[in-house]
């Protein structure tokens, strides 16, 4: 298969699985933040010393590309790693000896255990574990896909114990006295979810919702909740760490946002992300002293000001805020009051707190925003979010504290 062949397949940004095929032979499958980005780079000019001469090789037999879109990056991830096990494409085996793939094994104890086990360490005949997952290519991403699973459905490991994992959410309190039955939909819902079963996962906690209410058990019945909210909104920008879906033209976005409760204790934050990579040692706090409370248009213009005092931190191509056409049109008119000519955009939330709609600044050409920084900006705005609440309640325990 030659480069020019790509436009026919006409591959979206989104994330998903690809297959490279030769004919009814699938040759081999990956995963992608980008489905475009990622199928394009087998046809670079390094890619011999990027993937290897094999890799090579399974381009130069295939005659087609297959794709298949999911919602995220973590359920591409997931997907992969089913598609593999069930097709063992030739050259995904050929690429890494099976044996050093990863699987994700549920225990057969009485209280199971969530572990991962390199191939070579698995009795797949004994039928030691109650569940195996995989193979993942990566262990490295399948670590910081579990660490996003477990603060949905915390579990126990191997390495449990610490009173510290119950305290952060990540093992559920064995204290309470409903414990095994939470931690048996737990490892339920994980199940579930490494199956590939998001939208019936959904559908049985919505059931488990309605059934805690109807029996008065209104806190357990919130706790699911958020769990519904949390897989409806998962966060998994960690995983896109070494997938640039920019060019390699140096870009730098901020994303500022707000929190607080009902006015109170109310901070702001920056994240970063350059050339589609987050940045996390580029992240800054801001405790919000001369905003109104509960004004989070106001204290987006406080982070602003802030924020451009510091001549020293690289100057954005792009600005990432909270809000509707309000929030934007002040956003921009700060930005030329502090004389920065700096594209803004808007991701306006649903009821669910999703995205549903980016408004966007026109930059000096007048072209618009593409479709693969919009994916980007969302994904940073759903960070800010995220790094606005864990810094917020950090402020309000010390608030309680008195410190």
């Amino acid at each position: 298969m030659q480069k020019s062949e790509l436009i026919k397949f006409n591959l979206p940004k989104e994330p998903g699985v690809y297959y490279f095929k030769k004919g009814k032979e699938i040759l081999y499958i990956g995963k992608a933040t980008s489905l475009k980005d990622r199928v394009k780079s087998y046809f670079s000019n390094d890619v011999i010393h990027t993937r290897g001469s094999r890799i090579i090789d399974m381009v130069s037999l295939s005659d087609t590309i297959y794709f298949e879109t999911t919602d995220t990056v973590l359920e591409a991830l997931i997907k992969e790693a089913n598609l593999i096990k069930r097709y063992e494409p030739k050259y995904n085996i050929k690429e890494k000896d099976n044996k050093s793939y990863s699987y994700v094994c549920i225990t057969k104890d009485s209280l199971p255990k969530v572990i991962v086990e390199r191939g070579r360490t698995i009795s797949f005949e004994d039928k030691a574990y109650d569940a195996v997952y995989g193979p993942f290519p990566s262990q490295q991403k399948l670590f910081v896909a579990l660490k996003i699973i477990r603060k949905i459905f915390p579990f126990v490991t191997d390495k449990t114990g610490s009173k510290l994992y119950a305290q952060i959410g990540l093992e559920p309190d064995m204290n309470k006295d409903n414990f095994f039955d939470i931690y048996k939909k737990n490892i339920r819902n994980i199940k579930l979810f490494f199956q590939g079963k998001k939208t019936i996962l959904i559908k049985t906690l919505n059931k488990d919702m309605m059934q805690y209410a109807k029996k008065l058990q209104f806190e357990r019945a919130s706790q699911v909740k958020r769990q519904i909210f949390a897989l409806e909104h998962i966060n998994d920008v960690a995983l896109i760490d070494d997938e640039k879906i920019n060019t390699e033209t140096n870009f730098r976005i901020e994303a500022f946002d707000v929190a607080h409760m009902k006015g109170t204790n109310s901070v702001g934050v920056m994240t970063v992300m350059e050339n589609g990579t987050v940045q996390k040692s580029a992240y800054r706090k801001f405790i919000l002293r001369s905003t109104p409370k509960g004004d989070d248009l106001k204290g987006m213009i406080e982070i602003m000001t802030r924020r451009f005092k510091h001549s020293e931190w690289p100057t954005p191509d792009l600005i990432v805020i909270d809000g509707g056409a309000t929030h934007l049109k002040t956003a921009q008119s700060l930005c030329r009051a502090l004389s920065r000519n700096i594209r803004v955009i808007s991701v306006v939330k649903d009821e669910k707190h999703k995205a549903r709609e980016v408004l966007s600044t026109q930059n000096e050409s007048g072209t618009s925003l593409s479709k693969e920084l919009q994916m980007q900006a969302i994904l940073l705005n759903s960070e800010a979010h995220r790094f606005a609440i864990e810094f917020y309640r950090k402020t309000h325990r010390k608030s309680l504290l008195g410190k």
